[in-house]
């Protein structure tokens, strides 16, 4: 949610969509990920609110890494997610890879 925001989240803007938690459910949560790093308090419009730290793509990537970083064959994982891709997704990533040799 807060990636998609145009603009920072404070807590009850938060809660608001997540009807189902807690107002402090919510805080707690806010607040424990900024002490991890991923968000960053800001006060937009005179109050408190979040922004995340990365955006959602380098996000997935980091979570790629890690999950490569903590396997035992970084080749078999490798091989095994390229053969899960869709034909667009292989595409996309063949071009990717020969933009990155060119640099």
């Amino acid at each position: 949610m807060l990636w998609a925001a145009e603009m920072p989240l404070s807590p009850a803007q938060v809660q608001s969509v997540l009807d189902d938690l807690a107002y402090n459910t919510v805080h707690t949560i806010l607040t424990r990920l900024t002490e991890k790093g991923e968000l960053e308090r800001v006060i937009h419009e005179g109050r408190p609110a979040y922004v995340p730290v990365r955006d959602a793509a380098q996000y997935a990537a980091d979570q790629m890494r890690a999950a490569l970083d903590a396997g035992p064959d970084r080749t078999e994982i490798l091989a095994t997610f390229v053969t899960n891709l869709s034909a667009d997704e292989e595409l996309s990533l063949r071009a990717l890879l020969r933009k990155g040799r060119r640099r």
